[in-house]
């Protein structure tokens, strides 16, 4: 009976996305191997997470409050937005220090093939907060996919007529890495978004 325990453990913790079977027997035993206090704390924490944090009614990013910190914050640039795919997506942007603009959240990508249109992502949303603020830059930052490149193709046709600055992120060749690895299409992308320099 144990071991149906275990492997209902595992079943769940491979549900989490990028946890293989391998993952989650690693993970499984480290959380059997855990003192009382160290898993209550662990369990106090998720549950924290679930019952207290929600998204942001402005951008739909990540927040304990009803407006995030990113959209109240006097300091952050009013004039730019930066158009993402997902919540998690401006944790990665906020990472690199680079960027000081507010945000917004489509919750996805145009993909026909799983039944997405424009009109189950957040482009309603991004229409009206480009009316109601002074936005002059809009940098599409949807990920460098087939999905990603034709969501910010359909909003680039979208907002070009608004008078509005439209931006893309560069993509190309990772840093330190050499042509004879990149792939093929990552390579073109690379040629493509060249600088002038």
């Amino acid at each position: 009976m144990t071991d149906l325990l275990f492997k209902k453990l595992v079943s769940t913790l491979s549900s989490l996305p990028g946890i293989g079977k391998k993952s989650a027997y690693r993970l499984g035993f480290h959380i059997l191997r855990m003192d009382a206090t160290a898993f209550s704390n662990f369990i106090e924490s998720i549950e924290s997470v679930k019952s207290n944090l929600k998204f942001c009614k402005k951008c739909a990013g990540i927040t304990e409050f009803e407006i995030c910190e990113i959209c109240t914050g006097e300091s952050r640039l009013k004039n730019i937005l930066c158009v993402v795919e997902l919540p998690e997506d401006i944790f990665f942007i906020e990472n690199t220090g680079e960027y000081k603009g507010k945000y917004h959240v489509l919750n996805g990508v145009i993909s026909p093939l799983d039944g997405i249109g424009p009109e189950n992502l957040r482009i309603k949303e991004l229409l009206e907060r480009l009316k109601d603020e002074p936005v002059e830059e809009v940098l599409l930052a949807t990920n460098p996919t087939l999905e990603g490149d034709a969501t910010a193709s359909y909003l680039f046709n979208l907002l070009r007529a608004t008078g509005i600055k439209l931006t893309r992120i560069a993509h190309g060749v990772t840093v330190g890495s050499t042509l004879e690895y990149a792939d093929q299409y990552t390579l073109g992308k690379a040629i493509k978004s060249r600088l002038t320099i």
